[in-house]
């Protein structure tokens, strides 16, 4: 109730709603209910006539950006969806903030029963909650009865993209696909600062920690002021992740961290409590004492890291390459002379670079058992797939004219600096967040300067490999174990906590029912094909 209470109160400050009485739901408009309706599908027009009703909820994340006018509940794509296919997407509700705020709001509507038609989101323990609570549809014989060749085909790139949605041989969710290390770090540096400073683009961690010495100590921006950090991670939501990432501090001593490695021997260990796992804390620990790292990011989340480096106070971030799109090109709105390069990860003490790897998947869909035509969603996502994620037909230049490209000259054009806002991303206003994706594809995304970099280390990139639904101990204690890990890394890294206490750390995570989950983590991976 604490935290139904908390998210009640962040649902009041950002909608300027106020308490109608004790329950928190009273802040909470109720959901309107899907009536049932006449379903025709006009095979000679490609749309639904009259026009069907599909609905869903969605959140208004930080790089969403509309027309004036506009909103996620009604927009060029809404618009789209029903003129062409005759799909009229309904929001329930939406609400501004992060997924973390999203992800407290499911929770909320799903424990009083409030599920649309189409639940999407990119929260993996959110995910595994909307299944276990029984009121989504059995989705893999839908996909294999509904989806196009188009669509198959993409998520065949990758069949591992279904194991964490099964229960009992059957799957209860359909990923949604991303591209091949979409998510995968390099290391974003202040080319300007380097060539001031009259330094080399670092290699190794040793020459990664005199850039950093000399950006925290030599004045890089010309204030006169000791105010800036080598390097900005986002250590909130742990170690491994999508912006502000330090994997690949952990993967310089051999360890990826809060993800399943692979051993000599073929068995699986976490790799958060490796030996290797220790020695990348104790750096970590020694830049935060010396200056190059700011204390701050102990609680700064991937965008709060990043903001660190946008507003000139960092000169290092590690992230994924469309970094530069977003949100780096605040640092160029602000400073019209600075310059970001891409760079590999520095190799370790041995030579090792490791960093994080994930399945192309970012998410899933969920449907609800209530949804008496699912075919409707499945009209609009084979579109998606058949013609935006192959950049044919209609969308061959993007989703929408004028918002994401333009004509000039008689000429495509995609320059942001051509476009209106600089360009708004309509693929954001889909139901699956991305539009639709074929993993193999990403190489035709990746700036043509960006694509060495990220490509050359292909080798280091380390995928979980753990990928089945949680396991039985995993249920019962797994968020105790993430509590423990999170805390001790942050304490060590950031506070007083001396770094000899990591051995004590992986005693209480086997003892607290880590041990247990080794194992039968381990079982699953011999189970597997």
């Amino acid at each position: 109730m604490r935290l139904y209470a908390l998210l009640a109160v962040g649902i009041m400050l950002v909608s300027g709603c106020s308490f109608a009485g004790d329950d928190p739901s009273d802040i909470i408009p109720a959901a309107v209910q899907p009536e049932a309706q006449t379903v025709h599908y006009d095979e000679r027009l490609g749309k639904y006539v009259p026009a069907v009703d599909l609905y869903t909820v969605g959140v208004i994340n930080p790089d969403m950006s509309f027309k004036e006018g506009e909103s996620l509940e009604s927009n060029v794509h809404t618009r789209w969806a029903e003129e062409r296919l005759g799909i009229r997407i309904r929001y329930l509700w939406t609400l501004p903030g992060s997924s973390e705020i999203y992800a407290n709001k499911l929770r909320l509507e799903l424990a009083k029963g409030n599920m649309p038609d189409i639940v999407t989101t990119r929260d993996r323990e959110v995910i595994q909650e909307l299944i276990d609570s029984g009121q989504f549809r059995e989705a893999g014989s839908l996909f294999q009865r509904y989806a196009s060749p188009a669509w198959k085909a993409a998520m065949d790139e990758e069949p591992a993209v279904w194991n964490s949605l099964e229960r009992d041989g059957q799957q209860y969710a359909i990923p949604i696909l991303d591209y091949e290390y979409n998510s995968d770090p390099v290391l974003w540096i202040r080319a300007d600062w380097l060539k001031k400073l009259k330094l080399p683009v670092p290699e190794t961690l040793d020459e990664l920690e005199t850039v950093m010495d000399a950006f925290a100590n030599g004045d890089p921006d010309g204030n006169g002021l000791k105010d800036t950090f080598g390097l900005s991670v986002s250590f909130r939501n742990g170690a491994s992740t999508w912006m502000g990432d330090a994997s690949w501090i952990f993967g310089a001593f051999g360890t990826v961290p809060e993800q399943w490695n692979t051993l000599p021997d073929g068995t699986l260990q976490y790799g958060s409590v490796m030996p290797a796992a220790g020695q990348a804390l104790a750096l970590m620990k020694s830049w935060v004492d010396k200056g190059y790292l700011s204390k701050d990011n102990a609680w700064q989340d991937e965008e709060g890291a990043a903001a660190l480096f946008t507003s000139g106070k960092a000169g290092i971030i590690a992230g994924p390459f469309w970094m530069r799109g977003w949100p780096l090109t605040k640092l160029a709105d602000l400073d019209p002379e600075a310059v970001i390069q891409a760079v590999p990860l520095p190799s370790g003490p041995d030579g090792r670079v490791q960093r994080r790897g994930l399945l192309p998947v970012n998410g899933a869909i969920l449907i609800n058992k209530k949804m008496e035509h699912p075919e409707i969603f499945f009209t609009y996502q084979n579109y998606l797939f058949d013609y935006y994620a192959t950049s044919s037909g209609e969308f061959a230049n993007g989703l929408a004219k004028g918002y994401d490209w333009t004509e000039q000259d008689g000429e495509t054009v995609t320059d942001p600096a051509l476009l209106p806002q600089g360009g708004i991303r309509v693929e954001s206003y889909t139901l699956t967040f991305d539009g639709a994706r074929i993993p193999s594809r990403v190489i035709k995304e990746i700036p043509q300067d960006i694509a060495p970099v990220l490509l050359s280390q292909l080798d280091a990139s380390l995928q979980d490999q753990f990928t089945g639904p949680p396991t039985r101990t995993m249920r019962t204690s797994w968020e105790l174990l993430q509590k423990l890990e999170q805390k001790t890394f942050e304490q060590i890294i950031f506070g007083d906590l001396s770094v000899s206490e990591f051995p004590a750390f992986v005693t209480k995570w086997s003892q607290y029912g880590g041990e247990q989950v080794t194992r039968e983590v381990g079982e699953w991976y011999l189970a597997q094909p």
